[in-house]
């Protein structure tokens, strides 16, 4: 089929995510065809290096063999029960691998990063109430935090075009600085700004400690705020301030999770144990939609009684499903075979040498990286920045999106060093065609 055609019948019937669709008008959707490793492949078989890992959730590469593999399987045996009286192998193995990687027991199961937020955010607040303190129902978030587009994952999300956009749909909680490494004042060192911001948070907690649930947080790496990389010693002053002040802590990992922080979580990067986890995004390896929050056992306690009301009131057709649960268990059998926390950490050193000329750009400052993710802010970009940018990177045959005037690397792990000196190499040339077309107001994506 022409690709025009298919290009004709996607803009004829689909309304595509985050998108201003008539912008399309400008720039044509890109038909893919296939994927294969960390690339790809349009209808008339160009490549894209996938530098995004295809919204976060790729960690092993398009297509990676072992994942398809157990998918199959399982579909030889039981492709879907629901879990509401039921259970199953795939479901239980995964819950006990993920309560031994976290240290939290309990395993609730989604969708979606916004279906895990919205689990969390009704547990804590449920939570409260059953402990017989029903005022407890307000949530603490960061500014710039971005934590889903559902109603309940947006009234903690601080993206303006979001929230304004369902301001009457939308709870009002509370807002606190972000501890970003970006806002350092002169002289001032990244674990200052965090411990600047922590005291903030304090002062907020120890003023509404009786109507807050809980903070939610996105650990290290705050993504739909430019990247914005802070210290560890945020988490643990956070912590600190929780437990004196009876709030619980919701770690919103969904982009952060599975190694992207250099950790297999990025709690664990800070030595901080929250109440609850949210997971998405990369547990399935990019395969299959699929969502959880882990909860400790003093959560969980509280809700087990022979009242029905005060169990945990959440429910979801797919909840749990074999298929997606089986994907999950590939991907952890791959942590372990190929031991990839630690091959990961020296392949970012590596590259680390490669992406210097990026970071030597005069218009590029806050050069950094937390774990596998890269991110630098463009100075003097001119309006429509990311769009032009995303445009000679497609020319460049990479696959980059940047947030803004921050452009972001967060490839599959399965990446290798000569496939990172084509992004290195091609992103600088991205940069430098993006500067020199000059102002443009045709941002094709709204974040």
């Amino acid at each position: 089929m022409p690709n025009s055609d298919l290009l004709a019948r996607s803009l004829a019937a689909v309304w595509h995510p985050c998108t201003q669709m008539k912008r399309h008008e400008a720039l044509p959707l890109i038909p893919i065809a296939r994927g294969d490793g960390v690339w790809l492949i349009d209808a008339d078989g160009r490549r894209y290096l996938d530098a995004v890992s295809s919204w976060w959730v790729n960690l092993f590469g398009h297509g990676e063999p072992r994942i398809k593999a157990a998918i199959k399987a399982q579909l030889d045996t039981l492709e879907h029960v629901m879990l509401a009286g039921f259970t199953h192998e795939p479901v239980v193995r995964l819950s006990e691998r993920l309560g031994q990687l976290s240290g939290l027991g309990h395993a609730f199961y989604g969708s979606d990063g916004a279906s895990a937020v919205e689990i969390a955010l009704k547990m804590a607040a449920h939570y409260w109430r059953n402990l017989g303190h029903p005022a407890k129902h307000r949530f603490v978030y960061l500014e710039g935090s971005y934590h889903g587009e559902t109603a309940g994952a947006l009234a903690v999300t601080d993206v303006a075009v979001f929230r304004e956009a369902y301001a009457p749909l939308i709870g009002q909680h509370f807002v606190t600085p972000s501890p970003d490494a970006r806002h350092a004042q002169p002289g001032e060192s990244a674990d200052e700004v965090a411990e600047r911001a922590a005291a903030r948070l304090e002062h907020l907690l120890a003023r509404h400690h009786g109507e807050i649930a809980a903070l939610i947080i996105e650990p290290l790496i705050q993504g739909a705020a430019g990247m914005a990389m802070y210290s560890p010693r945020y988490l643990q002053l956070a912590r600190a301030a929780c437990d004196r002040h009876q709030v619980l802590m919701i770690a919103d990992e969904i982009a952060v999770g599975f190694g992207r922080s250099g950790e297999m979580f990025a709690c664990q990067g800070a030595g901080v144990q929250p109440d609850l986890i949210c997971l998405s995004k990369g547990i399935t390896g990019g395969f299959l939609p699929l969502a959880c929050v882990l909860c400790s056992d003093t959560v969980y306690t509280a809700f087990y009684h022979d009242d029905v009301a005060r169990g945990f009131l959440h429910s979801h057709s797919y909840t749990g499903n074999p298929l997606a649960c089986a994907a999950a268990n590939a991907v952890l059998d791959i942590f372990e075979a190929d031991d990839v926390i630690a091959s990961n950490r020296a392949k970012a050193e590596r590259w680390d040498a490669l992406f210097a000329p990026l970071q030597a750009h005069p218009n590029v400052v806050h050069f950094r990286r937390t774990g596998m993710v890269w991110a630098f802010d463009v100075i003097d970009a001119g309006a429509g920045f990311a769009q032009r940018y995303f445009a000679a990177a497609l020319a460049q045959d990479l696959l980059v999106r940047p947030i803004g005037n921050t452009v972001y690397f967060m490839p599959p792990y399965v990446l290798n060093d000569d496939e990172a000196a084509l992004l290195a190499d091609g992103a600088l040339q991205a940069l430098d065609a993006a500067l020199a077309t000059g102002d443009t107001d045709h941002d094709l994506s709204l974040a």
